[in-house]
């Protein structure tokens, strides 16, 4: 009667699954022999059967000990089938497989043994299995039993070596999914497996893994961060090499299916995963040019932060995050490039980005989105005119921050705005684009008022430099002489670009321009001026002796007698008096001694009657001192020809402004009286509530 486990006798088969390893030893050699045998008569049947027996009855058996006399079997059967191994190659190793997940130690150890000696002898041929084989490996090398991962690593050496000499049967395009699928595993053990599997690949000439590597790079830049020195180190070192390899041959890699990647990592915590990755960042938009513009919003959202960083750990990341953008600015100032740069630029989501770190960055943020949106407006000032009234609020924002750079280059943007649009206009729309910015630039000065005590000299010289500064100055004029609310902040306005305009270098020219009246268009600025300047008692009269209307100065100051003086008068005077100490007013200081007698006279009745309203001050000494110094004969000359004054011969209708003057220090002492009556009106309402 045949055996049940034939072509095995009932002998073998017990000796087989006996409990002890030396007598399964020996059944396993017997059926090594018995192969051996089938296989010389090419008895395939018998084999196949031996086989069935083998996987089926011994290896899925519930008994512990019939399980590892099966994988002995299934292991024989393959030596003795020698290098026809890959005629039964699936058969032999898909039950060793199942062991591998065997709950019991003992089994998976010797699984792990069986299909190292199958593998072994059948070398080349285990290849189409060997997705299989990876996965039931990846398992091995996380088991909790050292013997099994040592047994692991025995198997998986062998593999490597079995690949590295069979590249062209390798399905690596069936590899790739199951290493994406396993690169995630947080485990150490696997992680080493895993990233070890991908640098034997990639040492094979053959093997090309850079057609691939956008599956895998996420979770190499994740192993980046695993405590595990050798783990990280190692990751390292591959990750270079695939950056080298990349930079040697650009056409063959898809950079831009990698760029999402790097920008997600490029915000990484960890130093050296976000270093990396803006690195590799920097290659691509040095390889692939205005390709990666596409995802300049992404780059910008990673690298602009990095520009704030102080300190030695993040030094490098600082570094490379400027290489990469001003690497990116290139892209868009190039000639040759422009065109097909903007082809790649998506404006509106690059904006919303600049805007976003414009709002919430660093000063060394906001100067770098500062720049890139000025180089934005002189790149593509028809692109970027869309965004122009979303910008505003945010660029007047900046003026109030605490960095001068900050400030100065919010300024040239808002002039390369303004500069922009009225490119194409008529004067008259010019005049009225101005006009809205500078009424814009008034009321923040209004809703921030310390913001233009302590800034606004320096915002509006700096204004002044980027665009016309008589421009600036007629139509701030303009505004001012149109306020008929707040009248104490036009005079407080006044009184700042007054000052501005006598002892700023900005404005020379300016200045220049005022002293000759004479001039018809000078004539125009001075009156447009003075019209404001009404406002402020003092700052008029500076103005009128900065254009040498000399004459016009006397009679305001007669006037000032007629003005209440407010302890803000006298400061203002106290000011004025130190001033004309200063190189701006040399020329006024010669007039006292000038051979135009007129000129000299009317001065010289001014600059007492000046001394005459001041309090017996460090000012008051310092001009009575000055007056001591004019030749008694010159002051006091009677008749004295007012043909040869500037303001005779300029045309300006003197009288009709000093009424204007008038009119509004008459509009000035009512809205100071109602301010008391207010004032007053509330502390009763106050002390009746107590």
């Amino acid at each position: 009667m045949e055996s049940s486990f034939a072509p095995l006798s009932e002998a073998c088969a017990k000796t087989l699954w006996d409990k002890t390893y030396e007598k399964r030893k020996v059944a396993a050699a017997e059926i090594e022999k018995m192969v051996m045998e089938f296989n010389s008569t090419k008895n395939y049947n018998q084999i196949r059967k031996l086989i069935t027996v083998l996987g089926q009855d011994f290896s899925t058996s519930k008994d512990n000990n019939k399980r590892k006399g099966g994988l002995l079997g299934l292991a024989a059967t393959s030596i003795g089938l020698g290098k026809d191994t890959d005629k039964f190659v699936e058969e032999l190793v898909s039950p060793v497989l199942n062991c591998l997940l065997d709950p019991e130690v003992r089994v998976r150890l010797f699984a792990s043994e069986s299909l190292y000696n199958i593998v072994k002898v059948a070398r080349g041929s285990i290849i189409p299995l060997f997705p299989r084989i990876f996965s039931a490996l990846s398992r091995l090398v996380t088991d909790s039993d050292e013997n099994c991962k040592n047994g692991s690593e025995l198997l998986d050496r062998l593999l490597k070596d079995i690949v590295t000499e069979s590249p062209q049967t390798f399905d690596l395009e069936a590899f790739i999914p199951l290493l994406r699928e396993r690169i995630y595993t947080k485990n150490s053990f696997s992680r080493q497996f895993i990233i070890s599997w991908i640098s034997v690949l990639n040492a094979v000439p053959e093997i090309n893994m850079i057609t691939y590597l956008p599956e895998i790079l996420d979770g190499l830049f994740q192993m980046l961060d695993d405590q595990c020195v050798e783990i990280h180190t190692t990751c390292d070192t591959l990750l270079s090499e695939f950056l080298k390899a990349i930079k040697s041959d650009p056409s063959s890699t898809k950079m831009s299916d990698m760029c999402n990647i790097l920008i997600n990592h490029a915000q990484s915590t960890n130093a050296l995963i976000q270093f990396t990755a803006i690195d590799w960042i920097r290659e691509f938009v040095q390889l692939s040019g205005p390709k990666m513009l596409e995802f300049a919003s992404g780059i910008f959202t990673a690298i602009l932060p990095c520009l704030a960083y102080e300190g030695e750990s993040r030094r490098d990341i600082k570094k490379t995050a400027q290489a990469v953008n001003i690497n990116m600015f290139e892209l868009i100032s190039s000639k040759e490039e422009k065109e097909r740069a903007f082809q790649f630029l998506d404006l509106d989501s690059v904006m919303k980005v600049l805007q976003q770190y414009l709002i919430q960055g660093s000063v060394d943020t906001k100067v770098a989105v500062l720049q890139w949106i000025h180089h934005l407006f002189t790149q593509a000032e028809n692109e970027m005119s869309t965004h122009a009234i979303s910008l505003y609020p945010v660029l007047f924002e900046t003026l109030s921050n605490n960095s001068d750079e900050v400030v100065i280059q919010g300024l040239t943007v808002l002039a390369e705005i303004v500069n922009c649009t009225n490119k194409s206009k008529d004067a008259d729309a010019s005049h009225t684009h101005y006009k809205k910015f500078l009424i814009s630039l008034l009321k923040l000065f209004e809703d921030k008022r310390p913001l233009l005590e302590n800034r606004g000299a320096f915002i509006i010289s700096q204004l002044c430099i980027l665009l016309n500064a008589e421009v600036i100055y007629r139509i701030f004029a303009e505004i001012i002489f149109e306020e008929t609310t707040n009248l104490k902040f036009a005079s407080t306005m006044v009184r700042t670009l007054n000052t501005i305009l006598l002892t700023t270098s900005e404005l020379f020219e300016l200045r220049v321009h005022l002293k000759d009246i004479t001039n018809e268009k000078s004539a125009s600025l001075f009156q447009c001026l003075y019209m404001s300047w009404a406002h402020c008692p003092v700052s008029t009269l500076s103005l009128c002796l900065l254009a040498q209307c000399y004459q016009h100065v006397s009679q305001l100051v007669v006037l000032f007698g007629d003005i209440e003086v407010t302890v803000e008068f006298l400061i203002e005077m106290d000011k004025l008096v130190q001033l004309m100490e200063s190189p701006i007013f040399a020329s006024l200081r010669l007039s006292l001694v000038s051979q135009n007698t007129a000129e000299a006279q009317y001065l010289s009745h001014a600059l007492f009657g000046i001394l005459m309203l001041l309090p017996q001050t460090e000012a008051f000494t310092l001009l009575k001192n000055r007056l001591q110094c004019i030749p008694h004969s010159q002051a006091f000359q009677h008749n004295p020809d007012i043909s040869k004054l500037a303001e005779y011969r300029s045309g300006i209708d003197f009288t009709t402004l000093f009424k204007h003057f008038q009119s509004v220090q008459k509009s000035h002492h009512e809205y100071r009286n109602n301010q008391r009556k207010r004032n007053f009106s509330a502390s009763e309402r106050h002390n009746m509530n107590n």
